[in-house]
């Protein structure tokens, strides 16, 4: 009988050691996925001066685990005690793991056994890890994961006729308006229009009145640019010689997503982001890409998650999260002393759903 495959270690990799950097590089680069969210570069733009970017990883010689979290101090909330030992975790933005290939289930197993243990030595209260919309992807988590909201995936292994045929009729009538109205599309790898996008992309967050956690300062921008040349290039839909839609998609080795953009609402009537959506569809068809992730609403059924589902009306993909507690008895006791805390000052009621409860925004207006 073939002996069961050890994990061959399980790895602590720390992004701010440049030795475990490096490895976790490495590691990343042999996976023939190549996930940009799995990427250390990727991982550090979403981490505050007091947190740690970590992988939890396996490393095999033909397979591997990669599990990217930002562990947050407990220590630094207003509630707490500076001196509090212990930490919490979450994915980086976006769609996130834990990533496995070429895994079996033993493997698996002593993985999680090891990652339960290290939660325990580092006091690692919880866990919150956005998935990946790709389960083929992702190792088999030892907890449930529950539904959040829906996204679109565009599938492009298709003929172009095929394709174009797929699109609502709205999408196939508005591209062809765009082109009337001589709307082009430019790609810029290098971000070359840097400024007009970071312009069109605030000015329409203001406009939808977006939440505080969508807005980037351009600064990151250029990070993302330097730290991952290749994986983030920008499409822009030019009329009249001046940049009206623009939008950041990110490049995985099989898959692209849409991640941030905006359209200026003046141009609205020419309907350029149609045709840009259109043309980083086919872009991504012609560089032998499987799928284009154009994301969801701000809630199921929206208009925002409406309008991306016209490029591909049966694409809709449930978005899964895993709100994972190591240490119940903590995590009450958490949730407890934020609430004592508040008291003093308002009617704290954590907002439904949100995880971990002690770091919730108030459910009530006061």
């Amino acid at each position: 009988m073939k002996a069961p495959r050890e994990v061959a270690p399980f790895l602590l990799l720390d992004a701010a050691v440049p030795a475990e950097y490096a490895r976790w590089c490495a590691l990343w680069s042999r996976w023939p996925g190549r996930e940009v969210a799995a990427n250390p570069a990727y991982a550090c733009l979403f981490a505050r001066p007091e947190e740690r970017v970590i992988c939890v990883a396996a490393d095999l010689p033909d397979g591997g685990i990669l599990f990217p979290l930002i562990l947050r101090p407990l220590s630094v909330q207003p509630w707490a005690s500076p001196s509090e030992d212990g930490w919490d975790s979450v994915t980086p933005y976006g769609y996130g793991g834990a990533f496995a290939w070429n895994c079996d289930a033993e493997v698996q197993r002593q993985y999680w056994a090891a990652f339960s243990e290290w939660t325990k030595k580092e006091r690692v209260v919880c866990t919150f890890a956005r998935l990946s919309l790709f389960p083929e992807q992702l190792a088999q988590l030892p907890v449930p994961s529950v539904a959040d909201r829906k996204n679109v995936i565009r599938t492009l292994q298709v003929e172009p006729e095929v394709l174009w045929r797929d699109y609502a009729h709205k999408v196939r009538k508005n591209v062809s308006r765009a082109r009337r109205e001589s709307v082009e599309i430019r790609l810029d790898e290098h971000g070359n229009d840097l400024g007009a996008f970071f312009e069109i992309y605030k000015s329409t967050l203001d406009r939808r009145g977006a939440a505080v956690g969508y807005y980037f300062e351009r600064g990151f921008f250029e990070e993302l640019l330097r730290r991952l040349p290749g994986q983030a290039v920008f499409f822009h839909a030019f009329a009249g010689g001046r940049i009206v839609s623009s939008e950041l998609v990110l490049v995985s080795a099989y898959h692209i997503y849409s991640f941030l953009g905006g359209t200026l609402a003046e141009f609205f009537p020419l309907r350029p982001n149609d045709l840009l959506k259109h043309e980083v569809i086919a872009w991504g068809r012609a560089q032998g890409k499987q799928a284009f992730v154009l994301g969801g609403g701000y809630q199921d059924s929206d208009g925002i998650f409406e309008y991306k589902l016209a490029f591909a009306p049966t694409g809709a993909s449930t978005f899964r999260v895993v709100r994972w507690t190591h240490d119940p008895g903590r995590y009450a006791s958490l949730v407890a002393r934020r609430a004592d805390w508040e008291s003093g000052q308002r009617n704290w009621t954590p907002r439904l759903g949100f995880f971990p409860e002690y770091r919730a925004p108030s459910a009530l207006v006061v």
